[in-house]
């Protein structure tokens, strides 16, 4: 996989300049860049890397099964893997740690007895696992970092346009003046609609000129090899009665978004299909990474929590590359157009821009009525403010949800993303969809 950078790197440098350190737990789907992430980490951070990966060395688990206080465990870690561990200058990781609670449990002891260590957990299925009753976890003792999926910036860093990110990042410093390089930017957003955010995907892509039929097929062979390895986590590793329903509502999820009202209809499923029933499926994407729930907020008011309702929700799917793929989507189908298939253009626009906020760890709702009005999100700013967010495919901006929100909640700033360039006008800020990433970074 090709050396891209990622946000990740930063955060990881200051996790260990910190003087609060604990044990780290990096959270985040499969194929996301965890494992390669900590890897370059290390490369660049230490002189020595511990590395333990619980599903392809299954001995390794037996060191686990006696004492695990930490002078015990880096004594037999050090044995076993043949190096000397040194408290500065080793990283020490537990892949796929999920396959060896205990090894996820000696973290506390690790915080509590030896905090000099360096020491970091990642797990594709550890969301999974953690939500589960039986599985211990050490609360309070462990940093927790969630790595997504390449946002739209990093994506430019990939494609060598790390110069084109800069300008974009000027340009939204300045919204009422037009960004010359606006088509530019528009057609890599359309490229990254397609090709999305994962590493593999990206390097694939990129390896194969970034441009033209040949490299997408390539990308989105990759994509439909992800997709098969998460239909097959959710046979292996959910309960037998969930998996069916895992399954079903995840084959639901490109339906789901291709209807004109998004909002999440178990009907989509199957005919009949209930809340109960699926409550536990949703659930579980959610904690895999894998899709992510988007809550309806009653009323627009700080905090946003209070208001939100557990069954009005949308459903979005952590990568917009993987979902265009499931819908088998071309570069000409992503063109804006006046015909039906705009709907599909819309949820692409959609879950992209919530894949650029939840990229940012923002904390996103979207906001309806019974009637005709809906914001697609709604946020709070890290100023305080509540931000509503529409969001349209094209050029075509025509809404009166916006007016009726600001209106009603006399909120004096109200945020566009659409096709158009940059402007601000009656208290819209018309933000270019290939900036989505920076109004993230605004975001709680």
């Amino acid at each position: 996989m090709a050396g891209f950078a990622r946000k990740i790197d930063e955060q990881l440098v200051a996790w260990k300049a910190s003087e609060s350190r604990k044990p780290l737990v990096l959270l985040g789907a499969r194929q996301v860049g965890k494992t390669y992430a900590l890897r370059r980490f290390a490369e660049k951070e230490f002189e020595s890397l511990a590395y333990v990966d619980f599903s392809r060395d299954v001995d390794a688990a037996a060191i686990f099964n006696g004492p695990i206080s930490p002078a015990q465990l880096v004594s037999n870690l050090s044995v076993y893997l043949r190096m000397d561990i040194e408290p500065s200058k080793t990283l020490i990781v537990f892949d796929e740690v999920q396959l060896c609670e205990r090894a996820l449990t000696s973290l506390k002891y690790f915080c509590d007895e030896a905090p000099e260590y360096c020491i970091a957990a990642a797990g594709s299925l550890l969301g999974v696992q953690i939500h589960r009753e039986n599985f211990s976890f050490p609360v309070g003792k462990v940093d927790i970092l969630n790595l997504h999926p390449m946002s739209f910036e990093e994506y430019l860093f990939a494609r060598g346009e790390a110069r084109l990110a800069d300008a974009i990042r000027g340009a939204y410093g300045n919204p009422g003046v037009a960004f010359p390089l606006h088509d530019h930017a528009m057609r890599l957003v359309r490229e990254y609609e397609l090709v999305g955010g994962m590493p593999e995907v990206v390097s694939e892509f990129v390896g194969a000129g970034a441009s033209g039929n040949a490299a997408l097929d390539l990308a989105q062979k990759k994509q439909t090899e992800i997709c098969v390895a998460y239909a097959a986590d959710m046979v292996k590793y959910a309960d037998e009665q969930d998996a069916p329903r895992i399954l079903a509502a995840w084959n639901s999820l490109p339906r789901q978004l291709a209807k004109e009202n998004h909002k999440f209809q178990y009907k989509e499923i199957r005919s009949g299909a209930r809340a109960a029933q699926y409550q536990t499926a949703l659930e579980w994407l959610d904690a895999a990474g894998i899709a992510e729930r988007c809550l309806r907020v009653t009323d627009a008011v700080a905090p946003l929590a209070t208001f939100a309702e557990d069954a009005n929700f949308k459903l979005y799917g952590a990568d917009t590359g993987l979902l265009s793929s499931r819908f088998e989507a071309r570069p000409e189908d992503l063109e804006p157009a006046d015909n039906i298939a705009s709907r599909f253009r819309g949820a692409i626009a959609e879950n992209y821009v919530f894949q650029q906020l939840r990229a940012a760890d923002a904390s996103v709702y979207y906001w309806g009525t019974a009637s005709r009005y809906e914001v697609e999100f709604v946020a709070r700013k890290k100023t305080g403010e509540v931000a509503p967010i529409e969001v349209k495919s094209g050029k075509n901006v025509r809404s009166k949800s916006l007016q009726e929100f600001a209106e009603r909640y006399d909120i004096e700033k109200s945020y566009r993303l659409s096709s158009r360039n940059f402007g601000e006008a009656g208290g819209v800020v018309s933000i270019p969809l290939y900036a989505a990433w920076l109004l993230g970074g605004e975001l709680r």
